[in-house]
């Protein structure tokens, strides 16, 4: 954990499994983000499993925002291309601008592994003080992808929050 992390962002994961939502397969990817948010000093205070439904995952996101107010909502699961595929259209409904910077580093750190990491349709947003950030489904992916962006985002969450500092240092 870094110096500037002092500050422990209430934050919720959001995995996307038509089989997990089922019980037909352990989430491992949720649990596996859960613990590197807690190493990197952020409270998990929710973490819950959807099928991949449009509706279903927008409620979810729309939810966590308006009455939990979670400052950071990472999602796994849902952002390839086949049709059940529906995490970033549900993302991009419910957020009031995107912060693509985030899904272009993670893209971009996965192209030197997989040019597999092309085809993410992953994407990151805000809807009112809370960010959403779309990671892949395997667990291993998704701690790659979210260690990518994790230095950036006590600063980000920070100026969500109302932090008037400078930015330039």
């Amino acid at each position: 954990m870094t110096d500037q992390n002092k500050i422990s962002f209430r934050t919720a994961v959001l995995t996307v499994s038509d089989r997990g939502a089922r019980g037909e397969r352990e989430d491992l990817s949720g649990k596996a983000l859960e613990d590197l948010l807690r190493d990197n000093g952020f409270e998990v205070a929710s973490r819950d499993i959807v099928p991949d439904e449009l509706d279903e995952i927008r409620d979810t996101l729309i939810r966590w925002v308006e009455e939990e107010g979670f400052a950071l909502i990472v999602t796994t699961g849902g952002t390839g291309l086949t049709p059940r595929d529906v995490t970033p259209q549900a993302t991009l409904s419910v957020i009031d601008y995107e912060v693509p910077g985030i899904a272009e580093a993670m893209r971009a750190e996965s192209l030197k592994k997989t040019p597999h990491a092309m085809l993410s349709r992953a994407v990151a947003g805000v809807r009112k003080q809370s960010l959403i950030v779309n990671v892949p489904g395997s667990p291993r992916a998704a701690v790659e992808n979210l260690e990518v962006v994790i230095p950036a985002l006590f600063h980000g969450l920070s100026k969500l929050a109302g932090d008037p500092s400078e930015c330039a240092t």
